[in-house]
């Protein structure tokens, strides 16, 4: 039986806390390397970009309150929330579609520090099947759900070009893996009960640019409804 990351929000944790509690791991884990033991709320929240008000509430959730005028353990608190986003087990992932962003993530060498172990990888090119790639040789897509049954996977990573990532995330979850990470540029349809998160660069270069040009108009640089550039 494969096993799944658990799900936080089915034990009464806030979808948005939830989102927020990798990003207070991070801040956590560099304190840690720090040498640091105890941090307060104010510093925590500003080191992961939120209000401290928020932070504590966000904590609050895991059972977590700190000390009045000590603040938080370091090392008590990585582990809470480690534990809560299932990083102390070890959660074995399978890569379809191994161009270069596949081989970026192949090759990035976060994942096994923070409870992730890259177990696979998979393409449909003939070409690059056999290929080693991060000390890993890549397999055929034809094998996905014999990959998934013999290593275990629990999470499917899709970097296919759009037109091939539904078949995919078709396949990962009819052989049993219901936790997708999809960087195709496509909205999946999955059934109940699969976790789909997607990442898209070209929105988020977008949402930057909207940014970009708001402050643009501001110091009165941006341009004209007609495209004229302003002076």
């Amino acid at each position: 039986m494969i096993s799944r990351p658990p799900r936080p929000r089915d034990r009464g944790i806030p979808e948005a806390t939830v989102a927020r509690l990798p990003v207070y791991l991070r801040a956590l884990q560099a304190l840690q390397d720090r040498g640091t033991l105890t941090v307060s709320s104010e510093a925590l929240a500003s080191a992961a970009g939120v209000n401290s008000a928020k932070l504590r509430k966000d904590l609050s959730h895991l059972g977590s309150y700190g000390t009045r005028g000590v603040g938080y353990e370091v090392e008590y608190l990585v582990y809470q929330i480690s534990r809560e986003l299932g990083l102390t087990q070890d959660w074995a992932v399978a890569i379809v579609g191994i161009g270069n962003l596949g081989r970026a993530l192949a090759n990035y060498g976060g994942f096994g520090t923070r409870g992730f172990r890259i177990a696979a990888l998979l393409d449909a090119d003939s070409a690059m099947v056999g290929q080693n790639v991060a000390s890993l040789d890549v397999r055929h897509i034809d094998n996905l759900e014999e990959v998934v049954r013999t290593k275990g996977v629990s999470i499917g990573v899709i970097t296919t070009p759009a037109a091939a990532a539904q078949g995919v995330a078709t396949r990962f979850v009819e052989a049993g893996v219901a936790s997708i990470l999809n960087f195709a540029p496509v909205v999946l349809n999955v059934p109940d009960g699969v976790d789909v998160r997607k990442v898209d660069l070209s929105i988020e270069l977008q949402i930057l640019a909207f940014h970009a040009q708001r402050r643009a108009d501001g110091d009165g640089r941006g341009v004209g409804r007609a495209g004229l550039e302003l002076t």
